[in-house]
């Protein structure tokens, strides 16, 4: 006899179904300040994706290491333009496709400005595609 009741869950539905619907706390991406209110779904995403974005990897302990970027590796090394795209891709998708929510991330590129970094892309999501444009590193 057990303590605790035992049972089997049966997947039936597509991933879209199955996966937990995302939830964020809204923030104006303009200004970085919180709005108030609670998005879900394909905005949620957008949310998740630029904190993400501005979340360097491995630096608070409150974030698991899955979680964030690794951009200060290619600042102010004097890299070429297409090493950095490349890798800047690779570490793009890298701290992207951990949300089980991110299919694929496509049409990325990259502009070097003022020794900064601006990427454009599309992520592929269970919702949807989002363009994410000039988002500065």
């Amino acid at each position: 006899m057990n303590l605790f009741p035992t049972y089997i869950e049966e997947s039936t539905g597509t991933a879209a179904e199955n996966a937990k619907v995302q939830k964020e706390y809204e923030i104006d991406l303009e200004t970085g300040q919180l709005t108030g209110r609670i998005v879900e779904g394909l905005e949620a995403i957008k949310i998740w994706i630029w904190l993400t974005l501005q979340t360097a990897r491995y630096r608070y302990h409150i974030y698991s290491w899955d979680y964030g970027n690794e951009f200060e590796g290619l600042i102010g090394k004097g890299y070429t333009e297409e090493y950095l795209e490349t890798e800047a891709k690779r570490m793009t998708e890298d701290c992207l496709l951990i949300n089980e929510n991110i299919k694929s991330v496509s049409d990325f590129s990259l502009k070097v400005e003022n020794e900064k970094l601006q990427i454009s892309f599309t992520a592929n999501t269970i919702y949807g595609d989002i363009k994410m444009n000039s988002i500065k590193i």
